[in-house]
Order: C-alpha cells, then structure tokens, then sequence
C-alpha cells in the first residue's frame, strides 16, 4: 500500500483502480472520499480531473464526451505503465460512470480494462432533470465559478448526455456496450432525481450486474450526487472489485436526497 492517493509506488494484489468523477466535478471533489475509503480497504487508487477548459481548471466533465474520453484513455495506459499492472479496473460516477462505459468501447483501451462500476450513469439518455444544475451541484469551486464557466463555455457534455444527445446515440449505436474481456456491474437508485428515470443507467447484456442501492439496503434514500457519498454504495463497489458478489454488509442510514 501506498501513504496517499495518485501514489504509482502503491503496492496491492488487486488491479489498480482508477476513479472518474462527474459533471462539473473534479479528482478531489466528487468521489474523492471513495477513493480514500478504498485506499484504507487494500486498493491503490487513480484519478485525474478531465474535460475541464482552459482557464477553469476548478470545474471539469464539461467538454465534450469525444474530448474528454480520450484524456481519459491516455490516463488509464499511465497508470498502467507507471504501476506495472496489466489492468485497471474503473469506477466512475454520473457522467464518469457513462465514461467508464464509452472508454473502452471507442478509444482502444479494451485490454487494459477488467471490471467496470457504473454509478448512475445516463446510459440510454436522460432528461436529468436539469442537467445544468447537476453541474452546479456538483461543481468544486466557488457556486460564482461555476457560474462563470457555466456561462463563459457552455456545457457540451449536458448536450453530449440528454435526450438525442451525440454521445449516447453513438455508446448506442446497436452493437454492444460492454467490450470483451470486461465485466460490467451498473449500480442506481429508485431515488435518484437528476439521471431520470433511473432505470435508464442499466445496461441489459448477457453478464451484466444490474443493482438497485434498495434491492441490498432497502430503506436507503439516497439521490444522485449521494450516490457518490453513501457507505452502502461503497460496499457494493467494494463487493465487485472483491470479486464477492454476494457479501453481506451491515445497511447504513444513507443520504437522502440529493
């Protein structure tokens, strides 16, 4: 094990884990307390923040989704080269979960990929309730930041991700999402709010692991951007990248809302 996170002396049995946050997010605001928790459970964990414009490096996931997914792909041969690791494995959340799904698909890193975790991703399109407003919920810096870029730069990915978007119709294309050679487990919430409706994250192919939070954890509330904060989540993340599909955890209260 390593002392800190982004750390390529880490040491651990399993693959190296590499984190992508979500709309309006960065490496350290989003699923940043996951990959803490992660690196305290054995895992040595990666992330970076991508698709953020120049100018506004406090605000990422705004670009559009064919920009930034090759960022994404040179990242994950980094981490590969730099760990010695054949494979990563990818969690993602939000928009990032719809990464970890696009990634491997499109940009040529198929086989340095062995487990995926798509935390509410907006796989089959979404009216996302707002999608400009998860960006702001999300957002890292300042809510005057985020306004500012908000505003200065758009949202191509807010496009790339609703309904009709670019992105999607391409990960959607009639030819399968998930690529040989790696296993998919997709993890929603009945509660959640912004990916709407929130059985639109799932992904229905042959071998993939499609969770409810309250199919495990019944009484949980919590919403889409809790999805990235929730002890019960992070079991279940855990459960996959254990390879123990079926271990029992002790149920927390939750994050309701949002």
């Amino acid at each position: 094990m390593g002392s800190d996170i982004n750390d390529f002396s880490c040491k651990s049995s399993s693959n190296p884990v590499v984190l992508l946050h979500g709309l309006g997010a960065t490496f350290y605001e989003d699923l940043n307390y996951l990959q803490s928790w992660l690196q305290t459970q054995g895992y040595c964990t990666y992330s970076l923040t991508y698709g953020a414009y120049g100018g506004f490096p406090f605000v990422g996931g705004l670009k559009p989704i064919k920009d930034s997914a090759p960022q994404i792909a040179a990242y994950i041969k980094e981490v590969v080269r730099k760990t010695g690791r054949a494979q990563v494995d990818l969690v993602g959340h939000s928009e990032g979960a719809f990464q970890t799904l696009y990634v491997p698909k499109f940009e040529g890193v198929t086989h340095l990929v062995d487990k995926i975790v798509a935390i509410a991703p907006p796989t089959h399109a979404t009216n996302f309730a707002g999608l400009y407003k998860l960006a702001y919920l999300l957002g890292n810096g300042s809510r005057e930041a985020v306004d500012d870029v908000l505003h200065a730069v758009g949202c191509a990915a807010c496009d790339d991700l609703g309904t009709g978007g670019a992105a999607v119709r391409r990960l959607n294309d009639g030819k399968p999402i998930v690529q040989p050679g790696n296993s998919l487990t997709v993890i929603a919430s009945k509660h959640d709010e912004l990916v709407t409706p929130p059985e639109t994250s799932f992904v229905h192919e042959h071998g993939v692991n499609n969770l409810w939070v309250q199919d495990t954890c019944k009484f949980d509330p919590v919403g889409h951007i809790g999805e990235a904060y929730d002890l019960n989540v992070w079991n279940l993340v855990k459960n996959v990248l254990d390879e123990k599909p079926g271990r029992e955890f002790v149920c927390v209260a939750g994050s309701p809302g949002r």
